[in-house]
Protein backbone atom coordinates (compact mmCIF):
# COMPACT_ATOMS: atom_id res chain seq x y z
CA UNK A 1 0.00 0.00 0.00
CA UNK A 2 1.37 3.96 -0.98
CA UNK A 3 1.96 5.77 1.77
CA UNK A 4 -0.45 8.95 2.10
CA UNK A 5 1.33 12.37 1.46
CA UNK A 6 -0.71 15.75 1.68
CA UNK A 7 0.44 18.06 -0.73
CA UNK A 8 -0.62 20.85 1.41
CA UNK A 9 1.15 19.79 4.84
CA UNK A 10 3.53 22.91 4.92
CA UNK A 11 0.88 25.00 4.99
CA UNK A 12 -0.90 23.26 7.42
CA UNK A 13 1.61 23.77 9.44
CA UNK A 14 2.02 27.05 8.68
CA UNK A 15 -1.54 27.48 9.76
CA UNK A 16 -0.72 25.30 13.12
CA UNK A 17 2.41 27.47 13.93
CA UNK A 18 -0.16 31.01 13.14
CA UNK A 19 -2.22 29.83 15.57
CA UNK A 20 -0.16 28.93 18.34
CA UNK A 21 1.84 32.58 17.92
CA UNK A 22 -2.17 34.06 18.45
CA UNK A 23 -3.16 32.05 21.10
CA UNK A 24 0.31 33.36 22.81
CA UNK A 25 -1.07 37.03 21.51
CA UNK A 26 -4.15 36.28 22.75
CA UNK A 27 -3.09 34.86 26.49
CA UNK A 28 -0.86 38.27 26.60
CA UNK A 29 -3.87 40.19 25.70
CA UNK A 30 -5.86 38.45 28.24
CA UNK A 31 -3.36 38.81 31.33
CA UNK A 32 -2.75 42.79 30.21
CA UNK A 33 -6.91 43.32 30.59
CA UNK A 34 -7.08 41.42 33.72
CA UNK A 35 -4.06 43.50 35.39
CA UNK A 36 -5.75 46.57 34.29
CA UNK A 37 -9.21 45.58 36.31
CA UNK A 38 -7.56 44.36 39.00
CA UNK A 39 -5.59 48.06 39.11
CA UNK A 40 -9.32 49.55 38.50
CA UNK A 41 -10.68 47.43 41.42
CA UNK A 42 -8.25 48.50 43.34
CA UNK A 43 -8.69 52.54 42.85
CA UNK A 44 -12.33 51.54 43.38
CA UNK A 45 -11.52 50.10 46.75
CA UNK A 46 -9.36 52.99 47.97
CA UNK A 47 -12.13 55.55 46.99
CA UNK A 48 -14.61 53.56 48.83
CA UNK A 49 -12.04 53.77 51.64
CA UNK A 50 -12.59 57.57 51.59
CA UNK A 51 -15.81 57.36 51.01
CA UNK A 52 -16.21 55.23 54.51
CA UNK A 53 -13.58 57.56 56.33
CA UNK A 54 -15.72 60.65 55.12
CA UNK A 55 -18.41 59.51 56.74
CA UNK A 56 -16.91 58.56 60.14
CA UNK A 57 -15.53 62.02 60.15
CA UNK A 58 -18.57 63.33 59.60
CA UNK A 59 -20.00 61.93 61.94
CA UNK A 60 -17.23 62.25 64.81
CA UNK A 61 -18.14 63.88 67.72
CA UNK A 62 -15.88 66.38 66.90
CA UNK A 63 -15.52 67.47 63.51
CA UNK A 64 -12.18 68.39 61.75
CA UNK A 65 -12.88 70.71 58.86
CA UNK A 66 -9.60 69.98 57.36
CA UNK A 67 -9.89 66.59 57.45
CA UNK A 68 -13.16 66.63 55.66
CA UNK A 69 -12.23 69.03 53.19
CA UNK A 70 -8.75 66.28 52.63
CA UNK A 71 -10.94 63.87 52.16
CA UNK A 72 -13.21 65.13 49.73
CA UNK A 73 -10.50 66.15 47.55
CA UNK A 74 -8.88 62.57 47.47
CA UNK A 75 -12.17 61.30 46.68
CA UNK A 76 -12.53 63.42 43.49
CA UNK A 77 -9.04 62.73 42.87
CA UNK A 78 -10.15 59.18 42.77
CA UNK A 79 -13.02 59.82 40.51
CA UNK A 80 -10.55 61.33 38.16
CA UNK A 81 -7.91 58.46 38.45
CA UNK A 82 -11.05 55.78 38.04
CA UNK A 83 -12.16 57.45 35.15
CA UNK A 84 -8.81 57.53 33.83
CA UNK A 85 -8.48 54.00 34.60
CA UNK A 86 -11.56 53.05 33.02
CA UNK A 87 -10.13 54.62 29.76
CA UNK A 88 -7.45 52.62 29.79
CA UNK A 89 -9.69 49.22 30.74
CA UNK A 90 -11.71 50.05 27.64
CA UNK A 91 -8.53 49.83 25.48
CA UNK A 92 -6.90 47.02 26.77
CA UNK A 93 -10.36 45.50 26.20
CA UNK A 94 -10.72 46.56 22.66
CA UNK A 95 -6.77 44.73 22.31
CA UNK A 96 -8.36 42.08 23.45
CA UNK A 97 -11.70 41.57 21.24
CA UNK A 98 -9.07 41.51 18.19
CA UNK A 99 -6.68 38.98 19.59
CA UNK A 100 -10.00 37.02 20.23
CA UNK A 101 -11.04 37.63 16.83
CA UNK A 102 -7.61 37.00 14.96
CA UNK A 103 -7.53 33.74 17.65
CA UNK A 104 -10.50 32.52 16.34
CA UNK A 105 -10.05 33.14 12.62
CA UNK A 106 -6.27 31.24 13.30
CA UNK A 107 -8.59 28.61 14.04
CA UNK A 108 -10.63 28.38 11.83
CA UNK A 109 -8.17 28.65 8.92
CA UNK A 110 -6.53 25.54 10.55
CA UNK A 111 -9.53 23.58 11.09
CA UNK A 112 -10.35 24.37 7.18
CA UNK A 113 -6.86 23.31 6.40
CA UNK A 114 -7.71 20.01 8.41
CA UNK A 115 -10.64 18.96 6.83
CA UNK A 116 -8.53 19.10 3.23
CA UNK A 117 -5.97 17.08 4.72
CA UNK A 118 -8.80 14.51 6.20
CA UNK A 119 -10.96 14.63 2.63
CA UNK A 120 -7.76 13.98 0.62
CA UNK A 121 -6.83 11.13 2.99
CA UNK A 122 -10.28 9.82 2.04
CA UNK A 123 -9.84 10.00 -1.68
CA UNK A 124 -6.39 8.72 -1.03
CA UNK A 125 -8.08 6.14 0.39
CA UNK A 126 -10.99 5.31 -1.92
CA UNK A 127 -7.87 5.09 -4.95
CA UNK A 128 -6.49 2.57 -2.89
CA UNK A 129 -9.68 0.40 -2.56
CA UNK A 130 -10.19 0.96 -6.36
CA UNK A 131 -6.92 -0.03 -7.01
CA UNK A 132 -6.89 -2.83 -4.42
CA UNK A 133 -9.46 -3.94 -6.24
CA UNK A 134 -8.40 -3.87 -10.10
CA UNK A 135 -5.03 -5.65 -8.67
CA UNK A 136 -7.77 -8.72 -7.42
CA UNK A 137 -9.31 -8.27 -10.38
CA UNK A 138 -6.52 -8.77 -12.41
CA UNK A 139 -4.98 -11.52 -10.35
CA UNK A 140 -8.57 -13.31 -10.27
CA UNK A 141 -8.73 -13.16 -14.12
CA UNK A 142 -5.32 -14.29 -14.83
CA UNK A 143 -5.85 -17.15 -12.53
CA UNK A 144 -8.72 -18.17 -14.23
CA UNK A 145 -6.89 -17.74 -17.45
CA UNK A 146 -4.15 -20.01 -16.54
CA UNK A 147 -6.41 -22.65 -15.46
CA UNK A 148 -8.63 -22.58 -18.64
CA UNK A 149 -5.25 -22.75 -20.70
CA UNK A 150 -4.02 -25.81 -18.50
CA UNK A 151 -7.49 -27.86 -19.07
Amino acid sequence: MARFNYRLQGVLNLRMQQEEQVKMEFTSASKELNDQIDILNGYIATRDEFIREGYELRSAAIMDVQQIMDNNYYQRQMDVIIKDQEVKVDSYRAKFEVARMKLARAVQERKMQERLKEKAFEQFMEEEKEAEAKEVDERTSFTYIQRAREE
